[in-house]
């Protein structure tokens, strides 16, 4: 066998030097071995944690809108408390009036009303709630006589028309509604009585005895008390309460399937076409409150397709009008003006032309979901929207009326209290 060779001085130098080299640097760390999944338990804890991370940096935001919720409630409450019992006052010093120069009363009682409406839309006005405006121009014919065919939402939607009327002239002053008979139980119900709103009653059995009420009410109540404007919510209910029964109708009857609104009941709007438009029979007058119909009226000349459009299909409730805590929305209305000579009047044929007028605003709606703006009108290549607005000097007016005329009859009650008692 051949000998390994023993290394000489300088290669066994050389080896030493590299023995203390390895010596003297530290040892490489080995990698980790890769972490091991986290159970189903621990990734739910992980995900719950960044959960309340997410919720404590929100916490300050949610506090302010609490906040600021809780203060928005107590003004509305003061401005009730104030606004409601003035008005309620002013009507009874005013009953005299009434008896010498009624047309005067009504006037005077639908200013104060139209106030009443405009604070209403403030609350949402200084929370960022707007409305848009689309279609055509409806200050037209704001002195004409009309009746608005609107689509039901929400609660919000009479919010909604209390903005988006304010600067329609005297149409808010000489309105009156058609609401279900819940709104008589608000706290503006006692207002809405003593102005000559209808509150309808929902469901078959109430229904013809409904109708019947509402023609009385017309008969005594319209143009006796210089109305010219009626909002008349046909679907009879929040569409998320009839859409089911709505469309269960549509398919056993062969009628088109909406969506975005239902198919309108036909008996409000019948009994209000028959009752306030002009027909000339012989020579005089016909249909309801005839002894009203002066030579200078011309009874109801339009009827306004009314829809109205929230964003992402949100509707907005009157809580949220009056507490804010979502955030700020802008609402869109859309109109069409049809003369009331082309609106026909017997029941089959006035059933199929409302059926036509809510399937376009199916369409309408379905264009609006999809592209954020309605189309254009006919005739027309582009479509034109209109920011409507309301004055804050009008409002901080109307506003301290109210609470000094909240002061005046406060004093004045506790005198009279303090002379009798």
């Amino acid at each position: 066998m051949t000998a390994t060779p023993r290394p000489g001085p300088p290669a066994a130098a050389a080896a030493a030097a590299q023995h203390r080299a390895r010596a003297a640097c530290p040892a490489r760390p080995r990698a980790p071995p890769p972490a091991p999944t986290p159970a189903p338990a621990e990734k739910d804890r992980t995900d719950s944690n960044v959960r309340m991370a997410v919720t404590l940096e929100e916490a300050p935001w949610l506090g302010w809108i609490l906040v600021k919720a809780l203060m928005r409630f107590a003004f509305m409450v003061a401005n009730n408390l104030v606004a409601i019992p003035s008005y309620i006052c002013y009507v009874i010093m005013l009953q005299p009036l009434r008896v010498l120069d009624s047309k005067r009363f009504w006037y005077i009682e639908g200013i104060m009303y139209k106030w009443l409406l405009g604070m209403v839309a403030s609350w949402g006005w200084y929370a960022g709630y707007t409305v848009m405006e689309w279609g055509e121009d409806i200050k037209a014919i704001s002195k004409d006589e009309a009746v608005m065919l609107v689509n039901h939402q929400a609660t919000g939607d009479v919010c909604t028309l209390m903005m988006c009327l304010q600067d329609k002239g005297l149409v808010v002053a000489q309105i009156m509604w058609l609401m279900d008979h819940i709104f008589k139980y608000t706290n503006f119900g006692i207002v809405s009585l003593i102005h000559g709103d209808f509150f309808i009653r929902q469901g078959k059995s109430h229904r013809d005895q409904q109708l019947v009420f509402l023609k009385k009410h017309l008969e005594n109540n319209y143009r006796s008390r210089g109305r010219k404007w009626i909002v008349l919510f046909p679907e009879g209910g929040f569409l998320r309460k009839r859409r089911e029964t709505s469309q269960t109708f549509a398919k056993k009857n062969n009628l088109p399937f909406l969506t975005h609104v239902t198919l309108p009941r036909i008996g409000a709007t019948k009994i209000i076409l028959s009752a306030l438009v002009a027909r000339q029979e012989n020579g005089s007058p016909a249909g309801g409150d005839t002894k009203e119909l002066d030579s200078k009226s011309k009874g109801l000349q339009w009827v306004i397709d009314t829809t109205i459009a929230y964003p992402k299909a949100e509707p907005m409730d009157i809580q949220t009008w009056i507490l804010g805590y979502r955030k700020p929305t802008v609402t869109h209305v859309h109109y069409r003006v049809f003369p009331v000579k082309d609106v026909p009047l017997e029941t089959d044929d006035l059933t199929n032309w409302l059926y036509q007028r809510f399937t376009e605003k199916e369409d309408l709606l379905s264009h609006f979901y999809e592209t954020g703006a309605f189309p254009p009108l006919k005739g027309h290549k582009e479509a034109v929207s209109r920011e409507m607005t309301l004055s804050n000097m009008w409002i901080f007016l109307i506003q301290s009326i109210t609470f000094l005329s909240g002061y005046m009859w406060y004093n004045i009650i506790q005198y009279f209290y303090h002379c009798l008692f």
